[in-house]
This record gives structure tokens, C-alpha cells and sequence, in this order.
């Protein structure tokens, strides 16, 4: 009862064979996902950042008008 059969042995077999044989298919699934990663970064850094455009920046300097009478 507690023992593999021959048929269990061949089902994984084959079962092992579908997801990693041939051509890699899962490698190449994963190399599709971090392009997609690798693709959606560097978007983000072409983006210029907000906070940079809203720092404040120094007033003008202007005269004091001379309001002394003498």
C-alpha cells in the first residue's frame, strides 16, 4: 500500500518530463519574466521625480526702498 508502483513511477516520469523537458520551456518562461522585469525598471528611471520639481527655491533678491527723510 505504502509503496510506489511501477505506474506511479512512470506517471511522474512523465509528468517531470512535460514541465522540464524540451526546449526549456520553463527557463524560457522565466527569462520572458525578468525581461518584462528588467523592462518595467527601467521605465520607472526614465520618469523624472516628482519631488525634484517640488523643492522650494530661493526668492529673488530686491532692493529695501530707502524710506529715511533726511
Amino acid at each position: 500500500m505504502g509503496a510506489l508502483s511501477i505506474w506511479h513511477i512512470l506517471l511522474i516520469v512523465v509528468v517531470g518530463a512535460l514541465l522540464f523537458g524540451g526546449r526549456g520551456k520553463i527557463s524560457g518562461l522565466m527569462g520572458d519574466t525578468a525581461k518584462g522585469i528588467r523592462a518595467f525598471r527601467e521605465g520607472l528611471k526614465g520618469e523624472p521625480e516628482e519631488t525634484e520639481e517640488a523643492e522650494a527655491k530661493p526668492l529673488p533678491k530686491t532692493r529695501k526702498k530707502d524710506t529715511t527723510v533726511g
